[in-house]
């Protein structure tokens, strides 16, 4: 059995040696993405395993299955990148790693949280001035804060966990209403997350019912002292309608490990030409952090995205129900 595994990252390998030592699968590494020109790579393999935000486009599905190819695994939460019709079109089972290291990502929106709350941001803006005063930088801590989770899921879960463990009152929506989070936080509805929290952490999926969940009506809603926290995917937030609130202060600030424009920048080195003006708006404000998408990656993460993909995909080949089959 061959996998040719694609957009290979260097901390991958000895967790991909480690799984095809144990397994005796043939592991093949590529650094390219899965895309229209990379597809044909795939040709003579029984399986592919992937990670990228970049969409499919149509022409993968239809090789992929010309090749005999039956799965498509993305080695990592999100699978919006994938068109599931297509997929299903073309007899391919779509599998994710949904929870490979809730706590990695949890951690990462946390760590950014504290930032903008501390006014780290404005710190550093007047420390490369060589202006070493604090007056009117001060902050609040955690404790006080009421902090609102949308989507709590393995990652919000964990989040709300974080949170509560620091003293925060944590409120969340969610359409499943989990009893064993009932310790760490109170459920309530999207309004009120939006009204109410002095920190809004965005964990849910990119669909059809949240793109743009986040919009300008959204942000009239939150508090002009809140902060959003967006560890999930770009698209759920309008960056027009972000830009829009930070410019007329009606939120305080924001952390983004992703933005919708990502994908004609992330992941690669470009020059300053090639960053899209969104991007560099954000990134010239102190109260904006960006980071490249990066929340999830930590050893017990790679390790586990790593070795939950290959098991699926050779579960697939080999007629066997996947572990993490995602659902149309």
């Amino acid at each position: 059995m061959k996998i040719l595994l694609y957009s290979l990252l260097e901390p991958e390998k000895p967790y991909i040696k480690e799984w095809s030592d144990k397994t005796g699968v043939e592991v093949t590494c590529v650094d390219e993405m899965l895309t229209k020109d990379t597809v044909d790579m795939a040709k003579g393999y029984d399986g592919i395993v992937f990670q990228q935000t970049q969409d499919l486009e149509p022409v993968v599905y239809e090789k992929l299955h010309e090749y005999g190819i039956k799965q498509l695994t993305a080695r990592m939460v999100g699978f919006d990148m994938i068109d599931l019709a297509l997929a299903k079109k073309y007899g391919l089972t779509v599998t994710n790693v949904p929870a490979y290291s809730p706590r990695a990502i949890a951690e990462m929106g946390l760590t950014q949280a504290l930032r903008l709350v501390r006014k780290l941001g404005y710190f550093d803006q007047r420390m490369d001035n060589l202006d070493f005063t604090w007056p009117g930088l001060e902050s609040t801590e955690i404790y006080n804060l009421t902090v609102g989770i949308i989507g709590a899921g393995h990652i919000g879960g964990a989040t709300a966990q974080l949170y509560s463990a620091l003293g925060a009152k944590v409120i969340a929506t969610d359409p499943i209403h989990r009893v064993e989070l009932s310790p760490y936080l109170e459920y309530t509805d999207l309004d009120t997350v939006l009204k109410t929290a002095d920190i809004v952490t965005l964990h849910t999926p990119l669909n059809e019912s949240t793109a743009n969940l986040i919009d300008k009506e959204a942000f009239k809603k939150m508090k002009d002292t809140a902060y959003l926290i967006n560890v999930a995917r770009g698209g759920i937030v309008n960056t027009d309608d972000l830009i829009a609130a930070l410019q007329n202060h009606e939120i305080a600030g924001a952390a983004l490990d992703t933005l919708a424009s990502e994908g004609q920048f992330f992941e690669k080195k470009v020059t300053p030409e090639e960053l899209p003006e969104d991007y560099k708006i954000l990134r010239a404000m102190p109260n904006v952090l960006i980071s490249p998408h990066n929340a999830f990656f930590t050893n017990t993460a790679v390790r586990n995205m790593v070795g939950m993909a290959l098991d699926d995909a050779v579960a697939i080949i080999n007629g066997k129900r996947p572990q993490f089959e995602v659902y149309g």
